[in-house]
């Protein structure tokens, strides 16, 4: 908890009787990248700007670097955080170099900083050219540079892939672990769970404002058990025998049971024995992120 770059305690924001957020703590610790993931609505944005002072808390506390985010510390807080929340920033009919100086004046930034940024994204070569000639993937990388300049300790992206063709979103992947490599924290919201189990450290899901589970990918699978897939000499019965512990028979003509841990797979097997049921193989289903997020937020927490 105190190597902790950002933390919550109790974090919520309501809008009116309906609670967006509700007693979030969340933990990102210095120098990863840490994916938020969530269903649209689950919110994430909403998080992501409190973090930011952009939204007003209803309750609880957001703690960047150890102090806490108010009035009287705002601005010095935010110094050290760069963002791209939502749309990228700049403006269209100006070229990449004319809104990389408007950036630099806003700040009071020195002309290194600036085009340190603009190298970390890969931009050089572009920033002749109108922001309107762009294309998605440039933009983005823009929005980067613009909240990388100021060299931030913690960089806060929403979405920063949605659009992006498949090119455009290794692009990103790479600049982020980068960015981490080389001392960066960062955290990065998104629905793509392929991208993000690439590119993540830490993972934090949120279904309905609330936190389902938050550490490394490891700790998620280790605590999801998978479905247990049976081969044998009577699917059909099998199948039938084991219908109250929500038993499925696949087209395959295996027997999957929804996520039963081993001493109920021990008396799942010794019942089929029991009826003259003979076994032929018995193997966990093989999970990806997508299946225990889908678990996850449908089910409201891990089995």
């Amino acid at each position: 908890m105190d190597s902790a770059i950002v933390a919550t305690e109790r974090l919520t924001k309501r809008y009116g009787r309906t609670a967006v957020v509700e007693d979030l703590d969340l933990r990102v610790p210095t120098g990863c990248v840490y994916g938020f993931l969530g269903p649209n609505g689950s919110g994430k944005s909403t998080t992501m700007k409190m973090l930011l002072a952009l939204v007003r808390p209803t309750q609880g506390e957001v703690r960047i670097m150890g102090r806490p985010m108010e009035r009287g510390t705002r601005r010095e807080l935010l110094a050290h955080i760069g963002s791209l929340i939502e749309t990228p920033p700049g403006y269209a009919h100006l070229t990449g170099a004319e809104n990389m100086r408007i950036v630099r004046r806003m700040l009071g930034l020195t002309r290194d900083q600036v085009e340190a940024a603009v190298r970390t994204v890969r931009l050089q070569e572009q920033m002749a050219k109108t922001v309107r000639t762009y294309s998605l993937g440039m933009k983005q990388r823009l929005g980067i540079a613009m909240a990388l300049a100021r060299q931030p300790r913690l960089l806060i992206l929403d979405e920063p892939t949605n659009g992006l063709d498949p090119a455009g979103i290794d692009e990103i992947r790479t600049l982020l672990r980068d960015l981490a490599h080389n001392g960066v924290t960062v955290m990065v919201s998104s629905h793509l769970l392929g991208e993000i189990d690439r590119t993540a450290d830490v993972l934090g899901i949120l279904s309905g404002g609330r936190m389902l589970f938050q550490g490394t990918r490891a700790d998620l699978f280790a605590a999801s058990t998978p479905d247990l897939v049976i081969r044998c000499t009577d699917p059909r019965a099998a199948a039938q025998s084991l219908t109250p512990r929500g038993a499925r028979l696949t087209a395959d003509a295996e027997v999957v049971v929804p996520g039963p841990d081993d001493r109920r797979t021990a008396g799942i097997i010794a019942d089929l024995v029991g009826e003259g049921i003979g076994i032929h193989e018995v193997r966990r289903d093989a999970q990806s992120l997508e299946d225990v997020f889908m678990d996850l937020t449908a089910g409201g927490g891990l089995r």
